[in-house]
């Protein structure tokens, strides 16, 4: 018998997986903190045997060189991607051995990127699973702008090719296990449910139910801004990234904190919204642990400027660093935990600001001057927005900020978490400010004068 197990990486919207038999697995698109792979694998009691990528990843770094060599197994990388160290090419059609009766197909799925490559589990010749890495995904498929936008629109029509192969060469009860998809920004689309399988997608998915040209078009005109940090994702996957370093940063005090921040360095302070607003060093900006910390703080983040990392306990301050160095933003300058006050001096005095509802919002006077700052993504804002609300992309306003007019701010995103980044962006910039920590459907209820977005219909 088989098993597969999943492996979550919720805070950059990826999964990875372990699959294999009684004795030995395989490790498929692995994340850079490959200790829970090993983990995983202790806990089946089986030795990793094959190594596999289905693509050089733009979105995070892989941990699969490391775990390669941690453990002896065959590194798997398709054939066509251009890479700096050894690894074993993989070629549309070829076949590798996993364990008893099991093994392992490779079908070329071009489109998320020119060398994408697919995996098939097979037991006893007969496919039960395809990893499908950025191809297929759950509803949608991986996004064809990240490599060159030359090749764009080429590739999206090989994303539709190599959707039906997969629909063509499978059975429909063939499960589909995408890595991305559950939130990552390589996805076309946030995934349509949590399990598939290719019938399933055969009924529903726009790659397979849609005409090449229809498809196309629909795909492009949807794609999304690309986090910034991408951009050296991809080289540090190709040249083979160095293993992770999780230890403990050096530790900060106050003195050392003001200097950072004097020295233009960045000090994130990973509490929740609730509790930065309360208080916060003055110059620190906010980014929840819980929140998608390594999607938002690596976008924002001029690339290289060293961070500091202030948090409520050992716990949160291990978390945050682990997803941090799966995006490459490795080994924190400093680190401090504990509450806001031990992170000033004497003579210092903590920040706040308030937060509100969009109700608190609609109650002001209608004359009282005030800016409302929407901080969603432009394909957000085309479902509708706030008349005469300011739009500055969250990932724009470090750089964009002094595009506000004076007054206070009223800053709100889809649910507040955003809205939490950019309030403490203002802050940190001596801006007045309110953050919006509530629902965008709660703008129409509360009675504020709306503006149709030409998504909505009416």
């Amino acid at each position: 018998m088989f098993f597969i197990d999943t492996l979550e990486l919720e805070g950059l919207g990826n999964r990875s997986y372990l699959a294999g038999g009684a004795h030995t697995a395989v490790a498929v698109d692995p994340p850079r903190d490959v200790d829970q792979v090993l983990a995983a694998a202790a806990r089946r009691g089986v030795r990793i045997s094959h190594v596999v990528e289905t693509h050089v990843h733009n979105d995070y770094i892989t941990g699969g060189l490391d775990l390669a060599r941690l453990t002896g197994a065959a590194y798997l990388v398709p054939a066509a991607a251009r890479v700096s160290f050894a690894r074993t090419p993989v070629h549309d059609g070829d076949t590798f051995g996993v364990d008893d009766g099991i093994s392992l197909r490779a079908l070329a799925t071009p489109g998320h990127t020119p060398h994408h490559t697919s995996y098939v589990l097979e037991e006893r010749g007969a496919a039960v699973a395809v990893f499908t890495g950025g191809s297929l995904l759950i509803g949608t498929v991986g996004r064809p702008d990240l490599v060159e936008p030359r090749l764009t629109r080429e590739l999206a029509r090989a994303q539709h090719a190599s959707a039906h192969r997969l629909a063509a060469e499978l059975p429909d009860e063939t499960q589909v296990l995408p890595t991305h998809g559950f939130g990552s920004f390589c996805s076309s689309a946030q995934a349509d449910g949590d399990a598939t399988t290719i019938g399933k997608e055969k009924a529903g998915n726009d790659a397979l139910v849609q005409d090449v040209d229809s498809f196309v078009s629909a795909l492009l005109a949807g794609l999304d801004d690309v986090p910034a940090y991408y951009a050296h994702m991809g080289p540090a996957n190709a040249a083979g990234p160095a293993p992770v370093d999780l230890t403990a940063p050096p530790v900060a005090d106050a003195a050392d904190i003001a200097a950072r921040l004097a020295a233009g360095e960045w000090v994130v302070d990973l509490r929740t919204r609730i509790a930065f607003a309360r208080g916060h060093v003055a110059g620190s900006f906010n980014f929840e642990a819980d929140g998608k910390i390594a999607t938002y703080l690596a976008w924002l983040i001029p690339w290289g400027k060293p961070v500091t990392l202030l948090a409520e306990s050992p716990e949160q301050l291990a978390k945050a660093q682990r997803e941090l160095a799966r995006v490459g933003i490795d080994r924190p300058a400093a680190a401090a935990t504990g509450e806001p006050a031990e992170w000033i001096s004497a003579n210092e005095e903590l920040r706040s600001f308030p937060r509100a509802t969009f109700a608190d919002l609609a109650a002001l006077d209608p004359y009282e001057h005030r800016i409302v700052l929407d901080v969603r993504r432009d394909s957000e804002r085309a479902d509708g927005w706030i008349k005469d609300s300011v739009h500055i992309p969250i990932h724009q306003l470090h750089r964009r900020r002094r595009e506000l007019p004076a007054g206070v701010v009223w800053v709100h995103c889809a649910g507040g978490m955003r809205a939490g980044i950019a309030a403490s962006l203002l802050d940190a910039a001596g801006r007045d400010v309110v953050a919006v920590d509530d629902s965008f459907d709660a703008a129409r209820s509360a009675g504020l004068p709306m503006v149709t977005g030409p998504r909505s219909g009416s």
